[in-house]
């Protein structure tokens, strides 16, 4: 089963937490510190909330696809190549609290897109940052597409 993945970067966690359970109807089917997602079933929907400052309003982190398999991202990255498509692959990255493979293409407007597997949990293991921060990592939540000329990673 596929389904749309919305990440947003969120003021108050435990409040949006709330929100999205009454929403949706249903519970976090992951909370780490500062973490949160849904696996929503009716609309298909992982949705992921990720803590960021508190002064400021929820923003959009990245957007996605989140398939069964890694035969569908090697699908998925051999489709946006043909098409011209600039893509980033990023296999067995530990990220978001689990380990995962995708491919990375970022929209017209510079939104980022991820179509990603997830291969097993990762309970220890994350790097989730601020909007814009550089790291040093593999992992890199919200980052822009380009820092200094150099592709950046994204990840969750």
């Amino acid at each position: 089963m596929s389904r749309v993945q919305l990440a947003l970067r969120v003021s108050d966690l435990e409040a949006s937490i709330e929100f999205y359970r009454r929403l949706f109807g249903v519970e976090p089917a992951k909370r780490r510190p500062g973490y949160a997602n849904f696996a929503v079933t009716e609309p298909p929907l992982k949705l992921v909330l990720i803590e960021g400052a508190a002064d400021q309003p929820t923003v959009m982190d990245h957007l996605g696809v989140e398939v069964d398999t890694t035969t569908e991202v090697d699908a998925a990255t051999s489709r946006l190549a043909e098409l011209g498509l600039f893509t980033r692959v990023e296999n067995d990255t530990t990220c978001c609290y689990a380990v995962q493979d995708k491919v990375w293409v970022h929209g017209p407007g510079a939104e980022p897109w991820e179509v990603y597997t997830v291969k097993a949990d990762a309970p220890d293991a994350t790097s989730i940052h601020p909007l814009g921060q550089v790291d040093t990592g593999d992992c890199l939540c919200g980052t822009p597409a380009t820092a200094g000329g150099e592709q950046l990673p994204a990840c969750c």
